[in-house]
């Protein structure tokens, strides 16, 4: 089973992804790395972690979709965490391989930029937490935007009929309902 989550930042998707491979026993690759190679080693692609997520993701399609594809016909078990995922891109793969793609969608489209700051200081992962050392104002302005892209996931898993779920409050009792779901 390969395993698909994706969403906006700071909506608990490496959280997700490092308890079920803790569960199931198998890796993760966060597309955050895949997105700095893209970056740092070959700029010329246009793929930068500076652009937008739906931007990385249409940009990064074509890579990602025959990474993917090469994983399914290998029938290999794996978890895949990131924003560079859409739904209206994705569900054509899961047309394709029901039966061997589990796949969702984490983001916050009602949650209160300043109680979502507070939670981000709070419960940074420390020196590796790329907000850790930005303004206040830089992260509410990064929060603003995952919101909007929160909101475009959701309409779009909606749309496709894919699973959304919203972290904007109860965000544990969330991760423990996504936990559910990807399990299942």
């Amino acid at each position: 089973m390969l395993y698909l989550i994706s969403g906006a930042s700071r909506a608990g998707k490496t959280i997700v992804a490092k308890k079920l491979a803790s569960q199931k026993g198998i890796s993760y690759l966060s597309l955050d790395w895949l997105v700095m190679g893209f970056t740092n080693g070959i700029p010329e692609y246009g793929v930068h972690d500076m652009l937008f997520p739906d931007e990385i993701a249409e940009r990064f399609w074509n890579f990602f979709k025959a990474m993917i594809e090469s994983m399914l016909w290998n029938d290999v078990d794996y978890i895949i965490e990131g924003e560079a995922i859409l739904p209206e891109l994705i569900v054509e793969l899961l047309n394709e391989h029901p039966n061997k793609l589990k796949i969702c969608f984490l983001g916050f489209t009602d949650v209160s930029v300043d109680k979502k700051v507070k939670e981000i200081k709070a419960f940074s992962s420390g020196e590796n937490d790329w907000l850790i050392d930005k303004s206040d104002a830089y992260i509410i302005d990064h929060l603003k935007n995952m919101k909007a892209h929160s909101e475009k996931i959701k309409i779009s898993c909606k749309k496709n009929n894919l699973k959304y779920f919203d972290v904007s409050e109860n965000f544990n009792g969330v991760v423990d309902d996504v936990m559910e779901y990807l399990l299942v």
